[in-house]
């Protein structure tokens, strides 16, 4: 399956990887979310909170399509060979996944306050960064 897809996408003139592309939208939405639950803390921003939210919905949305095209890239362009990066790599994306997941659950967007629900979104942000970190470092060295 990995092969035709990259057959036919080599064929339109898509030589790029896959992945990278669509990191984007969980990565993205990921940031926003923390910006603006930290945002809604300012006097008369409270209502922010609900935009950090649904930013945290659309990045658990972007999150199975960004797994999928990645395993398509290692399955293509590393023979789905192991290595540290891109055992990492999958760690962070199910601790995000997770993490994703209670924030969506258990949040209260109508009343955001300085507590446990607050530190999930940070995390959040860290593990972004570890994921970011590593892609970079496989597709770049």
């Amino acid at each position: 399956m990995t092969e035709i897809i990259f057959e036919f996408l080599n064929n339109i003139g898509f030589t790029h990887p896959v992945h990278p592309a669509l990191t984007h939208i969980p990565m993205g939405m990921v940031m926003g979310a923390v910006v603006f639950r930290l945002v809604a803390f300012l006097p008369r921003m409270k209502m922010l909170a609900k935009t950090g939210y649904h930013c945290s919905v659309l990045a658990l949305l972007g999150v199975a399509p960004t797994v999928f095209t990645g395993y398509l890239d290692w399955q293509y362009r590393y023979g789905g060979m192991w290595e540290f990066l891109i055992v990492l790599k999958m760690v962070l994306a199910a601790v995000l996944t997770i993490l994703l997941l209670v924030v969506v659950i258990k949040d209260d967007p109508e009343n955001p306050r300085l507590d446990r629900r607050t530190g999930f979104y940070l995390l959040l942000v860290l593990v972004a960064i570890g994921l970011g970190y590593s892609g970079g470092e496989l597709q770049y060295g």
